[in-house]
């Protein structure tokens, strides 16, 4: 190759280069997917078959990114109208009071379900290194008003729906066993659980069924063809989307709403829509 040929092929590339990180920066972060999924759940009831089921997670409200994208993505998703709503944890990114301040605003703007609204909190709402239970009692008092009801290893009923849900195994209060020594399986149940690592711990009671998941941001980062260089879980399997484990149980994993850093490649922002149907 030539000194020409070189100089050109190497201004070609750092265009290329420039334009990508633009991209992964500036674009993808705010380039917003609604992923329509098929749900059948055992021991649906006839009245909740074609209703949906919205799941949004991480949202991060704090300083890292214009958390106004979260407000707009909100009234986007209140167009669809969703029987249930589901909030799979991470609301804030928590720094300082700031960020409660931050998350009422964003909460007045709260998708809400028709038959009902559930959430969980994740690891962020437990402030810094996961430990401050004063910041996730805080968290826990914005989303309640809100019109959020929280599980905290807790279950509850949804127009004959049973949503049980976790509170986060990295922070201060991951007693699933409260809940789950109860379980029902002749219920229509689906179970919420931010960090999808605790589908391998010996927590279910036999569980069957849908987990909803979040925490992994699927990587954020993903090149084309090769799995997300980084992943906050031990498991590397759980990445995003839809994983059929071994032993009957469904996994979601959906991608956030909102981003821990301003970049994404190959993995936009998610709110999920479960449609509803008995399974046979």
């Amino acid at each position: 190759m030539n000194r020409r040929r070189f100089l050109k092929t190497t201004a070609i590339l750092s265009s290329i280069g420039a334009v990508s990180g633009v991209y992964a920066w500036q674009i993808e972060p705010f380039w917003l997917e609604f992923t329509h999924v098929k749900m059948p759940i055992k021991n649906l009831p006839s009245h909740l078959e074609g209703k949906t089921l919205m799941q949004i997670s991480d949202i991060h409200v704090g300083d890292y990114f214009d958390y106004h994208f979260i407000i707009e993505s909100f009234k986007k998703a209140q167009n669809f109208q969703p029987d249930i709503v589901v909030y799979t944890g991470d609301y804030i990114s928590y720094e300082s009071p700031k960020q409660f301040d931050q998350l009422q605003e964003v909460l007045n703007f709260a998708v809400k379900g028709k038959l009902g609204t559930v959430g969980i909190l994740g690891n962020h709402d437990y402030g810094i290194n996961w430990k401050e239970n004063i910041v996730a009692e805080k968290t826990f008092n914005l989303l309640e008003g809100a019109g959020i009801t929280l599980l905290r290893n807790e279950e509850t009923d949804v127009s004959g729906l049973n949503i049980i849900g976790f509170d986060d195994v990295w922070a201060t209060n991951f007693h699933p066993e409260k809940v789950m020594r109860d379980y029902n399986p002749n219920k229509a149940n689906i179970v919420l659980c931010h960090n999808p690592d605790v589908c391998d711990l010996p927590v279910w009671n036999g569980y069957t069924g849908w987990i909803l998941s979040g925490h992994t941001h699927g990587g954020q980062i993903k090149p084309p063809f090769l799995p997300p260089p980084i992943l906050p879980v031990k498991n590397k399997r759980y990445s995003a989307g839809k994983i059929e484990l071994d032993d009957g149980r469904m996994l979601y994993i959906n991608r956030a709403l909102g981003h821990k850093w301003q970049i994404r490649f190959n993995v936009r922002p998610e709110i999920t829509i479960f449609n509803l149907e008995k399974s046979i």
